[in-house]
This record gives structure tokens, C-alpha cells and sequence, in this order.
């Protein structure tokens, strides 16, 4: 049920129009926009600049893990504003020591240590600084289909052509092999290699889950070789797939963790986090200048207590089942798969989505793409279930519309 409030915040907005036409006028072009001005929000709902309602399901592209403006995250930003917003590294900070005692306590006995960021791209780039001056080499293998980012580091890992070749030459040292060819990964990993680095589910890839056998083959791999072993959890973190992190679906622990995306309730924050015995970066070879700022921490701590007290991965792991169920039900032709874990979803058609996208936007339901076939679907953890049956029904609806049935 949405806030009456934010439909009459909606409702008194600029005009749509007019807020397109200035953006258009300044952007950067670095975007595909929609035509819709998205002016406010409440919980699973978003409101355009015209009162048109609409469940998320893009939910800031798997940043908004309990929905928007959670009234715990609301109150813990004000009240860390009135007291202090920046505080550099170089200072301790109450909000920041909190945070790591926070996150640890859900996080395996090894890890132990934490650099701050601002997102997830930054926390990849931190990785792999770190990975180099802890191993004095060079090598990092990714995975074909993996998505780490847009930076230039994080982008030498970023498998897709569209985003990497107007910016070759790369860095140096990266190799992209087949996910879940553990033949492949035997070939590449050497004792050039410092590390591998791999998604437990592809997102931008095509929701895309990893296979046991590999994971359990490149964990040996990299023991046998000397590589350490990164986890992007940047998207299926935090209770996205129905556990705290993704690899506790598995019997399989990485050397280095990075998050980004909801772990602050829409701040901006990236994390990453490695084994202590590992030992720490060089003194003065990386840093942040808003990262761990004591209102972003204070934004992380309300939402780990959320998370940790509405129980949101195992409700995440419960609702997502029974919708993957639902959506597997559909019967039609255009359909190739339903894939996913937990509330990270994803309906492979054998036909393009973005007429399909386009036209549950154009009933009330905002999805996104992954690649040219996929409809991605990124809930807040605490999606009604109800607004799940309606997702269902429009896009049921969609691919009739746009497909036929």
C-alpha cells in the first residue's frame, strides 16, 4: 500500500515533459533513457512526474534490497546528519567501526578486512590493486559474460565487446575464459596468475548460475596455484539469492569479497573485503575520499539491521521460490528458460526483450534487460507477494501483446 504523501509529492512535480527536455539538453549520453521522469517512491512503487504508479522491479538495478525509503534507513540518515556527514580515513569513526562489526558477524571467521568505496566498480578496482602488491603478479583470469564494472580495471574484466572496445587498449595481464569450463580455467590459470574473479550468478550476463563442480574446481586451482579467489557479490549479496552471500549456497569460501549496490540502502557504497591473513595494503597505495564516510556507514548499519531483523534472505529465498515457480508455469512459445535464485530472476526469450520490457512499462511494471533476450527481474527483498502475481500477469500479458500467444 503506498504513502499518500508521495502520489500528492508526485502528483506536484514539474511537468514530465519539461523535466525530459532539460535532461536531454545536459545529459551525458552515457545512457539509454526511458521517457518516464521518476519523481518519487515508496516501498515496491515508483511515481513518474504525471502520478503514474508502478511496481520496480528494477529496484536501482539491484540497489534497493528493502524497497524504497525504509523508514529505519530514513531515520538512521537524519539522525547521522545532525551529528557528522565526512569523515576521512584518517580519523576513526564510531559509525564506521560499527559497520565492520556489522557485516562481520554474517561473513565466514577468515575475512576480516575491509576498504571502503564508494560502489561497486571501486570495489573491484580495490581488488585488484590488492590482489597485485599482495602476490607480485600480474594475471587476473575473468570469466566470458561476467559484468564487474565500467572503470578501466573493472572493465578489463568485463567480458561484453559493446562496453570494452571503444576504450581498447585495456589494462594489460586479463584473460576472459568460458564460465563453467573448468578445462578452460586449468589451461589459464598459471603462476603468473594473482587472481580469478567470478560472479556466483551472472547478472548483466543473463542471470547465468554457477555450476558446483566448477566453483569447487577453480577454489582448487587457485590453492594448487597460488591465486587468490574473488567473488563479485556486487549484485547477488546481502540476501538477493535467499542466503546473506552467495557463496554460502556453496561449500566454497573465496579470499576476496566485493559489494556494492544496496548494502547502504541507496547511498552510494562498494566494499571490499578479504582474509585477514592475507595482510593489508601497502601504506598510502590506495584510497578513497568519501569512502566509509560515517553518514554512508550509518546507512549500511540501518540496513544490515533491517536485513537482519525482518529476516529478508530467508524471505528472499521462500518468495523467490514459489515466483520463479509461478513464472515457470507460463506456458509460451517465446520462452526459452526461467533462471534464478532467491529474488535475482531472470526469463531468457527466444526473441528480444525490449519490446516485452516496453510494454509491461506500459502497464505498470518496470523491468530490465540482461543482454538482447533477457527480462531481468531485481524486487526489494520485501516485494509483496500480491505485486508478484501482478508482475506474473503482465508479463503474461506482454508476450501475448507483443508475441502473440
Amino acid at each position: 500500500m503506498h504513502n499518500e504523501a508521495v502520489v500528492h509529492h508526485a502528483d506536484d512535480s514539474a511537468n514530465q515533459e519539461d523535466i525530459l527536455a532539460s535532461e536531454d539538453l545536459h545529459t551525458s549520453g552515457a545512457y539509454g533513457k526511458r521517457p518516464l521522469a521518476i519523481v518519487a517512491a515508496d516501498g515496491s512503487r515508483l511515481f513518474d512526474a504525471e502520478g503514474n504508479e508502478f511496481i520496480d522491479m528494477v529496484g536501482g538495478h539491484g540497489v534497493c534490497l528493502l524497497g524504497h525509503r525504509h523508514p529505519v534507513v530514513q531515520e538512521a540518515i537524519t539522525r547521522q546528519a545532525d551529528r557528522i556527514i565526512t569523515c576521512s580515513e584518517i580519523f576513526y569513526n564510531d559509525q564506521r567501526a560499527l559497520f565492520y562489526e556489522s557485516l562481520q558477524a554474517h561473513l565466514a571467521p577468515r575475512f576480516g578486512r575491509y576498504f571502503l568505496c564508494n560502489s561497486g566498480t571501486e570495489a573491484v578496482e580495490a581488488g585488484f590493486k590488492l590482489v597485485r602488491a599482495l602476490t607480485n603478479r600480474t594475471g587476473i583470469v575473468a570469466m566470458k559474460g561476467g559484468f564487474h564494472g565500467r572503470t578501466l580495471g573493472s572493465l578489463s574484466a568485463t567480458w561484453r565487446p559493446k562496453y570494452r572496445k571503444p576504450f581498447e587498449p585495456l589494462l594489460p595481464g586479463f584473460e576472459h575464459i568460458p564460465f563453467n569450463n573448468l578445462e578452460a580455467a586449468e589451461a589459464a590459470i598459471s603462476d603468473s596468475t594473482a587472481a580469478v574473479i567470478v560472479e556466483l550468478i551472472q547478472g548483466e550476463g543473463g542471470i547465468n548460475l554457477i555450476q558446483d563442480e566448477f566453483l569447487h574446481g577453480l577454489r582448487s586451482l587457485c590453492n594448487e596455484r597460488g591465486a587468490l579467489l574473488i567473488f563479485d557479490e556486487i549484485q547477488s549479496g546481502l540476501g538477493r539469492t535467499g542466503r546473506w552471500f552467495c557463496y554460502q549456497h556453496h561449500d566454497v569460501v573465496p579470499d576476496l569479497i566485493c559489494l556494492g549496490k544496496g548494502i547502504a540502502g541507496g547511498l552510494p557504497m562498494g566494499v571490499l573485503i578479504w582474509r585477514s591473513d592475507l595482510g593489508t595494503f601497502p601504506p598510502h597505495t590506495h584510497g578513497s575520499t568519501f569512502g566509509g564516510n560515517p553518514l554512508v556507514c550509518a546507512a549500511a548499519n540501518a540496513t544490515l539491521q533491517v536485513l537482519d531483523e525482518e529476516k529478508l534472505p530467508e524471505r528472499a529465498a521462500q518468495v523467490g521460490e514459489r515466483f520463479l515457480a509461478e513464472l515457470r508455469t507460463i506456458e509460451h512459445p517465446a520462452i526459452r528458460e526461467v533462471r534464478g535464485r532467491g529474488l535475482m530472476i531472470g526469463i531468457d526469450l527466444r526473441k528480444r526483450a525490449t519490446p516485452v520490457l516496453q510494454t509491461m512499462a506500459a502497464n505498470g511494471v518496470l523491468a530490465l534487460p540482461a543482454g538482447t533476450t533477457m527480462v531481468r527481474l531485481l524486487p526489494p527483498l520485501s516485494v509483496a507477494e500480491e505485486d508478484l502475481e501482478q508482475v506474473r500477469t503482465v508479463i503474461v500479458n506482454a508476450l501475448e501483446e507483443v508475441y502473440g500467444d
